[in-house]
């Protein structure tokens, strides 16, 4: 798309003038701001008024996607505007360029970021066009979660299976020796490729579907937000390949899920942002259980939300910019009739990782958690692997054996009725990660409370035992288990 020399003489200028995400926040304001993450736009125009500095031109021309003056624009890309233009990057009307892809700037929790290459947005103040099939999308929340969730330990190879616009591959390539990164739209590879040119990032670009890019190569880590969409068949090119695949209703999550293990190393992870059918009558988890037993890994899959499939449709046809369009009705009615053949009730949305341990007996964690987190969320997902592990390796003896210690992020909670003289609910609850709570009766809130690395587990419960009168082995048969779960969860260490 651009040579590498144009594309350092650019890099240069967006970082000369502060084309960054704190400057252009600093410029417009932050009401602006989160209202153009609402894609309105209004607010930030009327902040930078009649600026025509080389700042106020770019995010004009980019972010607002406003035409700027070809004088203005020449003052802030000096003589770059030609080369951009002749790469399809701008187009100049009279004195009037605007911009016909997207560079805008990217920050993030763990330092990668620069610039993002994509296309502009096209439902910008309430503007509903048709997205065109081979589109690429820029930084969204479903590429920002995959970021947040990805496992951030050194690895020797990662693989960025349907990379986009390339912002995964930024993140993969702070803590990766090689990236891979494949995408079965050209269109795709190229604004990658220009992304990592723009922020000096080196990756293995590839172009193909699925592993066959890959065929016979392994990794320490693959991360993909494959297009998971479950959308009925449409005509000839009326399908959205960054987000809708050709195999039946979650077909294609299913085959990242079965096949992907097959390309990790002993001991690599696949993380699969992802979409998921309720079938009427069925339960979701053990379909999911279905596809994973079978690969041998250890898993944890995290449904973080569930739609009806009428709130799904009406997401989706807005994200295609179908909103108020003609055809809006139809395909509403299309996609009702397709879920209604495939008996699908509801739609789960969360994410699928697995662990290729090599364990005879594997650790496979299914649950609902629609509550808050604390993100990024990968170091929690990546301790919860290692908690099951202890956990289950554990014999009874060594359980009582051990030494714990309560997580230094828990805290307890009591509630109950005013001037009363004991709570009527305890709750122990981490502040991290999950944040997970578990309800505690006076016999595990003493063990709990207790554990702090001096004592044995099996020398607490004997005296909580011998406070409550109750016989040690009666309160060992009742707190085991819940300890166990505890272990699991993190809240002992």
């Amino acid at each position: 798309m651009l040579s590498a020399e144009i594309c350092a003489e650019l890099r240069s200028a967006l970082s000369e003038h502060g084309y960054t995400v704190d400057r252009v926040v600093e410029a417009i304001g932050e009401q602006a701001h989160r209202a153009l993450g609402r894609n309105t736009t209004v607010v930030a125009a009327r902040a930078l008024g009649d600026r025509d500095d080389p700042l106020a031109v770019l995010t004009s021309m980019w972010p607002l996607q406003r035409s700027v003056s070809r004088s203005a624009l020449d003052r802030a890309l000096p003589g770059l505007v030609g080369p951009l233009a002749a790469a399809g990057i701008l187009r100049q009307s009279g004195n009037q360029v605007h911009a016909e892809v997207d560079i805008r700037p990217y920050a993030s929790d763990d330092g990668a970021g620069g610039w993002i290459v994509s296309d502009l947005s096209p439902n910008l103040d309430t503007h509903t066009a048709p997205v065109r099939p081979d589109f690429v999308l820029g930084v969204s929340s479903a590429s920002t979660t995959l970021a947040q969730l990805t496992l951030r330990h050194p690895v020797r190879r990662a693989l960025d299976l349907g990379t986009g616009c390339g912002v995964q591959t930024l993140h993969l390539a702070r803590h990766a020796q090689q990236v891979v990164a494949t995408d079965l739209n050209p269109r795709a590879l190229a604004m990658a490729e220009l992304t990592l040119g723009l922020n000096r990032v080196t990756a293995d670009l590839r172009l193909g579907s699925l592993f066959q890019p890959v065929a016979d190569e392994r990794f320490d880590l693959i991360t993909t937000n494959p297009p998971y969409v479950m959308s009925p068949p449409g005509k000839p090119g009326q399908r959205l390949t960054y987000r809708e695949g050709d195999y039946p209703a979650d077909g294609l999550v299913e085959q990242v899920v079965r096949h992907g293990p097959d390309q990790l190393t002993d001991g690599g992870t696949l993380q699969v942002l992802a979409n998921w059918a309720h079938p009427a009558g069925d339960d979701w988890r053990q379909r999911l259980y279905g596809w994973i037993a079978a690969t041998g890994c250890d898993a944890h899959v995290v449904q973080r939300e569930a739609l009806d499939v009428d709130e799904y449709v009406e997401l989706w046809l807005a994200d295609a910019g179908l909103a108020g369009s003609a055809d809006y009705v139809r395909r509403y009615d299309a996609w009702l009739d397709y879920f209604e053949q495939l008996g699908v009730e509801a739609v789960g949305m969360g994410w699928i990782v697995l662990r290729r341990a090599g364990r005879s007996d594997p650790q496979i964690e299914i649950e609902d958690w629609p509550h808050p987190l604390e993100q990024p969320i990968g170091p929690a997902v990546a301790d919860g692997f290692q908690a099951r592990e202890l956990e289950q390796d554990l014999s009874g003896d060594e359980l009582l054996g051990r030494r714990w210690r309560l997580a230094v992020d828990v805290l307890e909670e009591s509630t109950g009725a005013p001037g009363a003289g004991d709570p009527e609910h305890i709750v122990h609850r981490q502040q991290r990660g999950f944040r997970r709570a578990v309800a505690v009766d006076t016999a595990l809130g003493g063990i709990l409370g207790a554990c702090d690395g001096e004592l044995s587990l099996g020398q607490i419960i004997a005296s909580v035992a011998e406070i409550l009168e109750v016989p040690p082995g009666m309160l060992l048969d009742d707190v085991v288990p819940a300890l166990r779960r505890l272990v699991r969860q993190g809240f002992l260490g």
